[in-house]
């Protein structure tokens, strides 16, 4: 009796479990105060995202990068700009580096999908800030 026991726990070690991987953050998100329209995509073996457009009204010529804190970057559009990078998986969500044009500030990011809804954590140094996006059709 101990023998078939000790079988069938065996047989249960063996089978090796395999962790849920994230839901996926592909397509295009809304900001939670629709601003603008976020892209995330495959970049290489990670995921990416950038400003598709913006939802607001821009100065003639498009909205600049101006708070960046590198002088040099503060001429470019933020359309078209990359704010998040080297997003991998990371337990039920998704990690990486993000950037905000707002405020200029990078920051580390952490994501999670679910449904049409997609938080994401932006942490630099203790503080923290919380939003939620929505995904588009």
């Amino acid at each position: 009796m101990f023998h078939r026991y000790a079988m069938a726990l065996g047989a249960f070690i063996a089978v090796p479990t395999m962790a849920a991987a994230p839901a996926s953050i592909a397509g295009r998100w809304k900001t939670d105060d629709g601003k603008g329209i976020v892209a995330m995509a495959p970049c290489g073996a990670k995921m990416c995202g950038r400003i598709e457009r913006l939802l607001i009204q821009q100065p003639a010529g498009g909205q600049l990068d101006e708070r960046n804190p590198d002088k040099a970057k503060r001429g470019r559009k933020v359309t078209g700009l990359q704010i998040y990078w080297d997003l991998v998986p990371d337990g039920t969500g998704w990690k990486g580096q993000g950037y905000s044009p707002e405020d200029g500030r990078y920051y580390k990011a952490h994501l999670h999908a679910k449904g049409n809804k997609m938080t994401m954590k932006g942490c630099v140094a203790v503080f923290c800030r919380t939003v939620t996006w929505t995904r588009l059709g």
